[in-house]
């Protein structure tokens, strides 16, 4: 196996006064509030796995849109991090707001639309008044993660017609029902859109876990889901801290969950896919930070 990055994870400071936390409507996560992990501890937790890098996801249900303490991180260990940061697009400053996190050194950006404390589905996903943050992530080459769910997929649909050149990732693939298993009907919405070249998934340990929830197996849905993706468009993350760890026992589970893959799929799922997605990721150490790179044709 290639050396494996890791595209969704998440970081909390010990330090609420330099950090004070803001989480997204008022409440914080259980995660963050039971399992804070500092940039270190992550570190820690990536080297005991086996995980070269990671793209750190601000995480939205501790600190909101204030995304200093990634900023740091990031900048702390340029060798192993990078950054995916969140905004609120109808800011009055959107624009400056977005420059300035990308100056910072972030290289994604992430809508916050549902969540463990944000049930159901934000009706702001395509809104207009969003539209001038997506031409600058268009402009810069900024992957865009949407945490959402099914019922925003006709909001998802007008940005992807919109927005023909971002990359579009899909946070545990827009937590899709796999229950009813092959072939898959419930998913239909999922595999169709296939068809847009500049959507990418994200998958991780839920996905894991709904792979072999109900009527659904691992071997019957990834091979499925890469035949219709690809490989290259299909990126893991291990939701580390979200998801209690360790990491190594996540990534476990992931690989015997892809073994059903061939070894340049499980290469591309593991690594290439975010390599490509997030450059700095590409980038060997001590390297200088790597420029946006388009990774769409």
């Amino acid at each position: 196996m290639h050396d494996i990055i890791d595209i969704h994870t998440h970081v909390i400071s010990p330090d609420t006064v330099r950090y004070p936390l803001a989480p997204l409507g008022g409440k914080q996560s259980d995660w963050s509030h039971a399992r804070p992990t500092p940039a270190e501890a992550l570190i820690a937790a990536m080297n005991e796995a086996g995980v070269a890098k990671a793209a750190v996801v601000q995480a939205s249900t501790a600190y909101g849109f204030d995304n200093s303490y990634l900023a740091w991180s990031v900048a702390a260990f340029p060798d192993r991090f990078t950054g995916v940061f969140s905004m609120d697009l109808f800011a009055a400053d959107a624009d400056r707001i977005f420059d300035r996190w990308v100056a910072a050194g972030l290289t994604g950006m992430r809508l916050f639309t549902t969540g463990t404390t944000q049930p159901g589905q934000a009706g702001w996903l395509a809104d207009p008044r969003t539209f001038p943050v997506w031409e600058r992530a268009e402009a810069a080459n900024v992957p865009v993660c949407i945490q959402m769910r099914p019922e925003g997929v006709d909001a998802l649909l007008i940005l992807l017609d919109r927005f023909r050149k971002v990359p579009v990732v899909l946070d545990h693939l827009a937590r899709v029902d796999l229950t009813d298993g092959a072939p898959y009907r419930n998913a239909a919405w999922l595999f169709a859109l296939a068809e847009h070249p500049n959507v990418m998934l994200k998958l991780t340990s839920r996905t894991v876990r709904e792979a072999s929830a109900g009527a659904s197996r691992p071997d019957d849905f990834f091979p499925r889901l890469v035949a219709a993706f690809g490989a290259d468009r299909i990126a893991w993350g291990s939701n580390f801290p979200a998801e209690a760890g360790p990491m190594s026992r996540i990534l476990d589970e992931a690989r015997r969950s892809l073994a059903c893959l061939s070894e340049t799929d499980r290469a591309a799922i593991f690594a290439g896919t975010a390599r490509r997605l997030y450059p700095a990721l590409a980038e060997p150490a001590g390297a200088a930070p790597a420029r946006h790179a388009a990774i769409l044709p």
